[in-house]
């Protein structure tokens, strides 16, 4: 006699249906078939919301400026040293009167042609199954810290100025002089460079490393202080004060945000229609292995007027003038609440 009993339907957990059949998973949370629930994604955010940020700021004692930054899953540390370089080591480098010297030529960027912001990424931490301990440095890792390297520079934000130690030379005119109208006023000289060791070290890793990693710099030059440094012309080196009250907290020009946004698109389309896309906002990794078009836009809303400090897009071709206006309002609204949290 043959069984009545009907047969269980085959079903899969979550976590399942999403290392199966990652796409269509997305998009089953992006265009759910009620029309009464909105689109959220897999991780439970709407495609337009961002993960909420934690800084902590001088984490760490021994470094002249330190931070902790945690967006979602994603956690970074960033300590900054600095080392001084004499300018006597500096090959063709003159040591010579501030009007002579290459820092007064126009355009001549300090920092940059003597390396005085040297950034370093780690990720060989275990910070996520692709990254275990003891690798050699990843492509993921230089690349990142080649974008930051250049977007420190192109930014402008760290005042060369402050990485300067200047020596004023005595005036010996009135012991010298042969002519009383023969008068000479004594510049001073650039006699050593304060130069800054950004490291970088991701704890966890869940998405979206580049945004997290800038926010960690930026937190950590901001509490940078560096210790009054001068010339010692007797013994002919550089000496540091310990006292903290004469330490000096380096000028930052602006406060430039980095925002990183994905492009989804539906995989079956009908030649001649338009194609269904979602912006995703702060993707974290499940979307990022999804996802061919990327677009970072580093912001800085501090005047009346946003300054677009660095723009990026990578692959696809549905990013045009219309939605990158769009970007450039989630990025202002993603600067005005990042900005408090750094600011402080």
């Amino acid at each position: 006699m043959a069984s009545t009993t009907p047969q269980s339907s085959l079903s899969f957990p979550r976590e399942t249906f999403a290392k199966l059949s990652p796409h269509p998973y997305l998009l089953a949370h992006l265009q759910p078939s009620s029309t009464a629930s909105k689109p959220t994604r897999a991780n439970g955010r709407s495609p337009k919301q961002f993960r909420q940020p934690h800084v902590n700021n001088g984490s760490l004692t021994h470094a002249e400026g330190s931070a902790v930054v945690r967006i979602g899953d994603t956690t970074v540390v960033c300590g900054i040293r600095g080392e001084i370089l004499l300018a006597s080591n500096v090959a063709g480098y003159r040591v010579d009167k501030s009007s002579a010297a290459p820092s007064a030529r126009p355009g001549y960027n300090e920092a940059k042609e003597l390396d005085l912001l040297v950034p370093n990424i780690e990720l060989a931490t275990g910070c996520s199954p692709a990254f275990l301990p003891g690798q050699p440095p990843s492509t993921l890792a230089q690349s990142l810290s080649t974008r930051i390297y250049s977007l420190l520079h192109s930014s402008g934000l760290v005042n060369g100025e402050d990485l300067r130690i200047w020596y004023q030379p005595p005036d010996l005119s009135d012991q010298d002089k042969m002519d009383e109208d023969e008068t000479e006023k004594v510049e001073p000289e650039v006699k050593a460079f304060w130069t800054l060791y950004i490291d970088i070290l991701f704890i966890s890793l869940d998405g979206n490393p580049f945004d997290a990693a800038w926010a960690a710099v930026i937190s950590a030059l901001r509490d940078v202080r560096l210790p009054k440094a001068y010339w010692d012309p007797d013994r002919e080196m550089v000496l540091c004060e310990d006292t903290l009250s004469e330490s000096k907290k380096p000028q930052l020009n602006g406060l430039p945000i980095a925002v990183t946004m994905l492009v989804f698109k539906a995989k079956e389309q009908e030649q001649g229609r338009d194609k269904k896309h979602w912006i995703l906002v702060d993707p974290d990794t499940f979307e990022e292995g999804l996802c061919d078009e990327s677009v970072t836009i580093v912001v800085d809303c501090g005047s009346r007027k946003t300054k677009i400090l660095g723009l990026s897009k990578a692959g696809g071709t549905i990013v045009g003038r219309d939605e990158m206006k769009e970007l450039v309002g989630l990025a202002e609204g993603r600067w005005s609440h990042l900005s408090q949290l750094l600011g402080r």
